[in-house]
């Protein structure tokens, strides 16, 4: 087998999002399941993939309908606390040639229900790239669920094949999430975050921005403990948006609840996030007075720069960042990258058009491509980020940086560093 494929920043510049190189194209190979994939594939490993976010709504339950291959891993769930709320409808070859199974999913979340002790809240209907295949109308099966239970379904779609479409799963499933609030009277001084199924670390300063904007209660999926605090995200009077993934839930919202939003971006470049907070600001009607947050987080770039000097990293894309934007943001900051493994899309190329211009051999790969498993660590490498990252680099210093504590604006580059530090630390590693 060839060499592990990569092409530089310069290179994939002057292309576009619809012509990267078929090793970039996951329609275009087979898929190797490294630990990016193990991500999606697989969320009971770690983090929040398609089948554990279903079920951060309060109260919900699960019935995972898919061949045995499909649920293998979510016994790794049980170990979170989720033993008594995943079910399973076991297809065998001739449900899914005939797709019979269809019409006995109803049947199934009736079965389900005499099983528990409680009513609960929705049952989510999990399905696989089977009914991808097959067409499968969930949201008619998800009516002819409550028809005959009385209790809400919602969908939600594990569809490995879509992974990088413009709707992936994930971008899916956060739409299921919100899809079971209903219309109230909204209130002036309450918003929402949307983005992530896990809450923002506490330290974020965007709580005390609001705070000092006049938002008096900030609504999170991650926060929010019982169902009725779920439906209280309903009231908010507009909805920041912190993920691309979840701006099909946003829109959904304002269609159906009336509440607009405002979508920001994670980034870890300082001026893009003073910026942000700068056009949020002017959206709400209010000076935000981020100086406090923007000088505490220079001052932490500053203070690693000048105990490790100029560090080359390779950055991964299993983290809580845009691997395309964190480099570009290590580069500004007067570090270099030599690698980056990520999922090149129309979302994120323009953040490799401008790493070009700064770091144009820069070596970028995909975790998807089967020549990853030919993949030798660079020499070049002084500290890696990412999960992927450190499984590729295996005794370098490094921060997987996937925690749940959701990192985000000024935070989010101390809590990068502060991680980062503390693995150089651990190791003995210096300058």
């Amino acid at each position: 087998m060839a060499d592990a494929f990569y092409i530089t920043a310069a290179a994939l510049a002057e292309r576009s999002p619809e012509d990267l190189p078929e090793e970039l194209n996951s329609a275009k190979h087979m898929i190797y399941s490294s630990p990016a994939t193990l991500d999606f594939n697989s969320p009971g490993a770690k983090g929040f993939g398609v089948k554990r976010a279903g079920l951060v709504i309060p109260g919900s339950v699960m019935l995972l309908i898919a061949p045995g291959c499909c649920g293998r891993n979510t016994q790794l769930l049980n170990a979170l606390g989720y033993s008594d709320r995943f079910f399973y409808l076991m297809l065998d070859d001739t449900d899914i040639v005939t797709g019979r199974y269809v019409s006995k999913i109803p049947e199934a979340c009736e079965e389900l229900l005499s099983e528990l002790d409680h009513t609960p809240s929705v049952i989510i209907l999990c399905v696989t790239c089977v009914d991808a295949l097959l067409g499968t109308d969930l949201d008619r099966v998800c009516r002819a669920c409550y028809d005959r239970t009385g209790v809400k379904a919602a969908p939600a779609y594990m569809y490995a094949l879509t992974r990088e479409k413009r709707l992936p799963p994930m971008g899916l499933i956060r739409k299921s999430v919100y899809s079971l609030l209903e219309k109230q009277k909204r209130v002036s001084n309450v918003c929402n975050i949307l983005g992530f199924f896990s809450a923002l670390e506490d330290g974020c300063e965007i709580y005390e921005l609001l705070h000092s904007a006049g938002i008096k209660q900030i609504g999170e999926i991650g926060r929010c403990s019982t169902f009725e605090q779920y439906t209280e995200l309903s009231k908010a009077n507009f909805s920041i948006v912190l993920n691309s993934e979840a701006r099909a839930a946003a829109q959904d919202m304002q269609e159906r609840l009336g509440i607009p939003f405002i979508e920001l971006t994670r980034m870890y470049r300082l001026d893009k996030i003073r910026n942000q907070y700068r056009l949020l600001g002017q959206a709400i009607g209010a000076g935000l007075d981020d100086s406090a947050y923007y000088e505490a987080a220079q001052q932490r770039i500053r203070a690693f720069r000048e105990k490790y000097g100029q560090l080359t990293f390779a950055v991964g894309e299993s983290l809580n960042a845009d691997s395309f934007e964190l480099a570009l943001a290590l580069c500004g900051y007067g570090f270099r990258v030599a690698e980056i493994y990520g999922t090149v899309g129309e979302r994120n190329f323009v953040f490799v058009k401008k790493l070009a211009e700064v770091s144009p051999e820069t070596r970028i790969y995909s975790n998807l491509s089967p020549t990853m498993m030919n993949y030798l660590p660079a020499p070049e490498v002084d500290a890696v980020i990412g999960a992927d990252a450190c499984y590729y680099h295996p005794g370098k210093p490094g921060a997987e940086f996937n925690g749940e504590e959701q990192p985000f604006g000024y935070r989010g580059v101390i809590m990068l560093f502060d991680e980062l530090e503390r693995s150089l630390e651990e190791r003995g590693s210096r300058p």
